[in-house]
């Protein structure tokens, strides 16, 4: 008798639809698309090509914008508030509930310095204004005037 009770109740879980929590996803991927062998010592004036992901589940259509600006330890954003830093990059896109997106980044980053954060920013379009969506992600380089250091 138990068996069956809680095998109808489990029976009865399975069917009941569960309510989607809408989210959006934002990534840095290396330059093949894939996550992790990210470049880490940079020679100043080449360029790092890179790829930004970014995933809708929202339950509609929504347009979102990627901002890069260059940040460092102790200077990122939170899930409040943008990097305070010029964009040295950005790209627009609208993306359909469900649809995501993997976009070639090419930056070109001058001048020296360890532990530059290169940060990835995700906006929304509110129907009047770019929001912050408090979706943020980084990646720390070293930067060199010269061929990198290990």
């Amino acid at each position: 008798m138990a068996i069956v009770i809680v095998s109808s109740i489990v029976a009865i879980a399975m069917t009941i639809p569960r309510k989607k929590e809408p989210f959006v996803a934002i990534g840095i991927l290396n330059e093949e698309g894939k996550i992790g062998d990210y470049p880490r010592n940079l020679i100043s004036g080449k360029s790092i090509k890179l790829n930004v992901f970014i995933d809708n589940h929202e339950g509609e259509a929504s347009a979102f914008m990627v901002l890069v600006k260059l940040g460092s330890k102790g200077n990122i954003p939170n899930n409040t508030t943008p990097l305070d830093s010029k964009p040295i990059w950005n790209y627009t896109i609208v993306l359909n509930d469900g649809s995501n997106i993997t976009i070639p980044v090419e930056l070109n980053l001058s001048g020296e310095g360890r532990d530059i954060a290169i940060v990835f920013e995700l906006w929304e379009f509110n129907s009047s204004e770019w929001v912050y969506t408090g979706r943020w992600c980084h990646l720390y380089v070293n930067l060199t005037r010269g061929a990198p250091h290990g």
